[in-house]
């Protein structure tokens, strides 16, 4: 989809912009139709379950819900579940069954009462972890690092993309003025889909998503969100369901979210940077450890981009290319309030001496369970 928008962009700037939900199949449906049975009163033992998971891309969400008769207190308490792992290239067709086990809980804000959204990873028929499960692997190594209290807030960057999947908002036949008034902007020629944005926002409060901000960013009907601080492998259970429920709210409103770290040439891509912390960095005198871990960053660069997308590094050559505020894919470097770095340490840890850091490298699209891992392994385990 987001290769689709590049070449379409790209290749033909001609091709025009169309109505959003005149072209979008959930257009023919009433939005409003559906209040007419959500007061339906349902009997008092039924929780409805919405199961999410990762596919085989390893980086595509795809949930199916199911009928409990309980309210589980923990994500232990919920029954393990299976799915057609064939149809999500997590499987062969002749055996196909390929099992989902819950990792986290969450409120549903879309039926909202005591039903739930619920965090799986997934396994194949003998029980060993998928291809693109790598959360059992940031699991065990937040396991051995529980004491050092690792903190992870995660930036992520995204752009909305109308059914023609041209940047939402954009000039038909053209583009929009050069970027400078839109990040963090107000204003009708500035910024798109705020309500949107708005509503995503009390979405992921509601369901215990720590959220902890949003803005509009650089490129127009380009926004972040921050989720954070969690700590270990739950911060990758927090922007996974984060994104679950854009993805869910988009389609209400007819347009699209990519992740793709650079849909638009000569515009700023889209990243996930990820600040980091330990308890000795947040401690006083703590960025003797923040430099600490920036030298170990340092020597495995290339170990770190390979994980950073899910590309193996492929998806960040078109975005870390030292312009558009990122560092050369090919070159670390670090500094304070540079943001042109592939670390930035901020100016107010630089004056309070203690604090995180911010890796700028991870791509809008990669597995935060793997950034995390990586994070986690390097600067603490010293693997």
């Amino acid at each position: 989809m987001a290769d689709t928008a590049h070449t379409k962009i790209e290749d033909n700037p001609k091709i025009l912009s169309g109505p959003v939900l005149t072209n979008s199949p959930n257009a023919v449906l009433s939005k409003t139709l559906l209040s007419r049975y959500n007061d339906l009163p349902l009997p008092a033992d039924k929780i409805l379950a919405t199961y999410i998971w990762i596919d085989g891309s390893g980086e595509h969400l795809r949930c199916k819900d199911r009928t409990l008769n309980f309210i589980p207190k923990a994500p232990k308490d919920l029954p393990i579940w299976n799915f057609d792992g064939s149809s999500t290239n997590q499987a062969d067709g002749h055996n196909s069954d390929t099992y989902l086990v819950p990792r986290a809980i969450y409120k549903d804000p879309f039926r909202r009462g005591n039903h739930i959204l619920v965090m799986c990873d997934t396994y194949k028929y003998n029980m060993e972890p998928t291809e693109s499960n790598n959360r059992i692997s940031c699991q065990e190594a937040y396991d051995k690092c529980k004491d050092d209290e690792p903190w992870f807030g995660i930036e992520q960057e995204y752009i909305l993309l109308d059914s023609d999947l041209r940047p939402f908002g954009w000039p038909p036949g053209g583009f929009p003025p050069p970027q400078g008034p839109y990040y963090c902007g107000v204003g009708a020629n500035k910024v798109f889909a705020r309500d949107l944005v708005e509503a995503h926002y009390r979405c992921c409060l509601y369901a215990g998503v720590p959220i902890a901000g949003t803005n509009a960013e650089v490129m127009p009907s380009q926004w972040e969100f921050q989720v954070g601080p969690s700590i270990g492998v739950h911060a990758g259970d927090d922007l996974w369901v984060a994104r679950y429920i854009l993805h869910r709210l988009a389609e209400e409103y007819g347009v699209i979210v990519t992740f793709d770290p650079k849909p638009v040439q000569d515009w700023n891509g889209s990243g996930a940077h990820t600040n980091f912390s330990t308890k000795k960095m947040r401690n006083d005198n703590g960025i003797i450890e923040i430099e600490k871990a920036i030298d170990k960053l340092s020597k495995v660069h290339m170990k770190h981009i390979k994980v950073y997308d899910p590309r193996g590094g492929k998806d960040n050559e078109r975005r870390l290319t030292g312009l558009h505020e990122t560092a050369s894919i090919n070159d670390f470097s670090a500094g304070v309030a540079n943001r042109g770095s592939s670390i930035r340490i901020p100016r107010s840890v630089a004056e309070d001496k203690k604090g995180y850091l911010e890796d700028r490298r991870p791509a809008s699209n990669c597995d935060p369970y793997s950034v995390i891992d990586a994070l986690m392994r390097t600067c603490i385990l010293n693997e």
